[in-house]
C-alpha cells in the first residue's frame, strides 16, 4: 500500500493561482475524497498527483519517493476518468489488456490479470463484448478493470459516476466501496456530490476557492464544520443560518433571533460579529410550545420524517423536521424548538466559533 504526501504545492495558469501552498498527507490504503464545487481546484489537484499537470512549486512524495519531476507513467498510478475512454473496436478483454501489452508483459500474465479483474468486478460474461454492447455502468466497470490490471500504487478517480443515472450511481458507489475493502489500495476520488463523499470516504478533503477548508472523516465535517462554507456544503438539506445578536455572559450566553426569541448557548463565544447561528434541520424540531414561532410554507413528506419549510417572524427562512406522520400543513402556525447541543455559531469571517 502507498502513502501520498503533498507539501506546499502550487499551480498557476498564467497569472491565476489555481492551487497555492497546499499541503496534505494521504495514508496508505486510505480512501480520500476531494469534495468541492466547480472551480474549487479538486480536479487540478488530482491531475497534479497523476502527473497530467505540472507542479510549479512544492513536493509530491509517492510511496516515499519524490515524484513531482517524474513522468505520469513512472508514478505507477491508475486513473479512471469521467468519460470511460474505451476503444470502441476492442472487446472488453482487449480494452483491459491494452495497457499491459504496451508494457510488454508476458501473455500469460496479462490473461491472468484480466481474468482476476473480471472476476472481481463480476464481468466474466462480458469479456467478449465491445463497448457499444454495454450499459453505462458496465462501461465504467471496464474502465475500473483497466485500472486494476495495472496493479498500481494508487487509484485516482475523476468524477467516475457523473455520467450514470441516479439508480446506477447508487449501485456503482456500493461496488466501489466493496472494491476498496477487497483491494485495500490507496484511492483518491474527486466529486462535487456530497453523498458520494459521505458514503465512500475514510476522510474528506473539502476544497473552496482552490484551498482546503477542512479535512476530516465524514461525520467530523458534518458534526463539526470548520466554516460556514463547509456547514452549508455538507448536509442535505443544508444547515439553517439565522442572523442573531449575542446577549449575556458565561453560562447565561444566548443568541437573540430577529423576532426577539432567545436561544441559550452552551458556551460564551469569542470573536466579532455580525453572527449567524447554524442548526441542521434535524436539530430544529416542530413542537407545540417551541422556543420561537414560525409559519409553515412548504411541507415535504419523506415517509420516515417530514421536512417543514417555515418562515420566522422576521422573515428568515428555515427548514425544520417533524415526525413522518406530521399533521402540519402549509400556512399553519408552528412552534420550533432548538437542540442546543447541536448549535453552531459563525463569525463575520465565516469561521466556526467554539461554543
Amino acid at each position: 500500500m502507498t502513502g501520498i504526501a503533498l507539501e506546499r504545492v502550487s499551480k498557476r495558469f498564467g497569472s491565476v493561482d489555481v492551487i497555492k501552498d497546499l499541503s496534505l498527507d494521504i495514508g496508505a490504503g486510505e480512501f480520500v475524497v476531494f469534495l468541492g464545487p466547480s472551480g474549487s481546484g479538486k480536479t487540478t489537484l488530482l491531475r497534479m498527483i497523476a502527473g497530467l499537470e505540472t507542479i510549479d512549486s512544492g513536493a509530491l512524495t509517492i510511496d516515499g519517493v519524490r515524484s513531482e519531476g517524474l513522468a505520469p507513467g513512472q508514478r505507477n498510478l491508475a486513473m479512471v476518468f469521467q468519460n470511460y475512454a474505451l476503444y470502441p473496436h476492442m472487446t472488453v478483454a482487449e480494452n483491459m489488456a491494452f495497457g499491459l501489452r504496451n508494457l510488454g508483459l508476458p501473455s500469460n500474465t496479462i490473461t491472468s490479470r484480466v481474468a482476476e479483474a473480471a472476476r472481481m468486478l463480476e464481468m466474466e460474461k462480458l469479456l467478449a463484448r465491445r463497448p457499444a454492447e454495454l450499459s453505462g455502468g458496465q462501461r465504467q466497470r471496464v474502465a475500473i478493470g483497466r485500472a486494476i490490471v495495472k496493479e498500481p500504487k494508487a487509484f485516482l478517480f475523476d468524477e467516475p459516476l457523473s455520467n450514470l443515472d441516479a439508480g446506477l450511481r447508487v449501485r456503482t458507489r456500493v461496488e466501489l466501496a466493496e472494491l476498496h475493502q477487497r483491494l485495500g489500495s490507496t484511492m483518491i476520488y474527486v466529486t462535487h456530490d456530497q453523498t458520494e463523499a459521505m458514503t465512500l470516504a475514510d476522510r474528506i478533503v473539502i476544497l473552496n476557492n482552490c484551498r482546503i477548508e477542512q479535512v476530516g472523516t465524514p461525520m467530523e465535517v458534518y458534526a463539526n464544520p470548520a466554516s460556514r462554507f463547509v456547514a452549508g456544503f455538507i448536509g442535505s438539506p443544508a444547515m439553517n443560518f439565522i442572523p442573531v445578536t449575542l446577549t449575556g455572559q458565561g453560562d447565561r450566553a444566548a443568541a437573540r433571533l430577529g423576532d426577539g426569541s432567545v436561544v441559550p448557548l452552551p458556551g460564551a463565544p469569542q470573536g466579532e460579529g455580525p453572527w449567524e447561528l447554524g442548526i441542521r434541520p434535524e436539530a430544529l424540531q416542530v413542537a407545540a410550545e417551541g422556543m420561537t414561532k414560525a409559519t409553515a410554507t412548504v411541507v415535504e413528506r419523506l415517509g420516515d420524517r417530514t421536512l417543514v419549510y417555515a418562515r420566522l417572524g422576521d422573515g428568515t427562512q428555515v427548514i425544520s423536521q417533524d415526525a413522518g406522520k406530521s399533521q402540519v400543513r402549509a400556512g399553519d402556525g408552528i412552534g420550533l424548538t432548538f437542540d442546543t447541543s447541536a448549535l453552531h455559531l459563525f463569525d463575520a469571517a465565516g469561521r466556526a466559533v467554539l461554543l
